[in-house]
């Protein structure tokens, strides 16, 4: 297997998590990074897979996949010993809407500290910068209310846990930690930071993120 891997890349992150979860070996194909280029030039095979040119790209065996949550449902599918989605339907079905939250509703406006922060942008939309604060602090309080009397987002550790995790990880890495009261949230930030998979993922990109100033 395969692995076309952007060093700070989110998405590409958390394929990275769901691999060392179910512990599968892999080729890790990193692709050009800069702060001033991002991921340009593109690396010639993301182009040849990915009709959107992003990573992560899996290729396992006569199998080329894009797309973190696709890659993820895949995985979880053909290598079954570590399930990382609930088996029943409607604990499936809810894990995956946790999942879409943290990619559809919730890094939108991270992406808009990305971009205008860790970017570096000549003169940053301050505007932007505090629309996204406020709704990235809304949506804690959406997520601490979801970990209520709950370890893990799901039943069990799962795509919600990783997707959400790394999320807010760099929402907080872009100033934007919880500021309200949210006990449910930081017991379960907590948590997540000393599981082996994530730990590792987090001091990866750290040790990465420094190397770049």
């Amino acid at each position: 297997m395969k692995l076309y891997s952007g060093p700070l890349s989110l998405f590409t992150a958390k394929v990275r998590v769901a691999l060392a979860e179910k512990q599968l070996d892999y080729e890790r194909i990193e692709v050009p990074f800069s702060r001033s280029n991002g991921y340009t030039p593109k690396h010639p095979d993301v182009l040849r897979l990915n009709p959107h040119a992003q990573v992560p790209v899996v290729v396992d065996g006569d199998l080329a996949l894009y797309d973190s949550t696709v890659i993820n449902e895949y995985l979880d599918d053909r290598y079954t010993d570590v399930p990382l989605y609930p088996r029943d339907p409607v604990g499936k079905a809810r894990c995956r809407q946790l999942e879409a939250a943290a990619d559809e509703q919730l890094f939108p406006h991270v992406w808009v500290l990305i971009s205008q922060v860790f970017y570096g942008a000549t003169e940053p939309d301050q505007e932007a910068i505090a629309s996204a604060r406020e709704h990235i602090q809304a949506h804690y309080a959406v997520l601490d209310a979801e970990l209520t009397n709950r370890e893990f987002l799901c039943e069990s550790f799962s795509v919600a846990d990783i997707a959400y995790f790394l999320t807010v990880s760099f929402a907080i890495q872009l100033g934007s930690p919880p500021t309200g009261s949210y006990p449910n949230l930081s017991a379960w930030l907590m948590r997540m930071a000393t599981r082996p998979s994530i730990a590792k993922e987090s001091a990866d990109m750290t040790k990465f993120a420094a190397l770049l100033n």
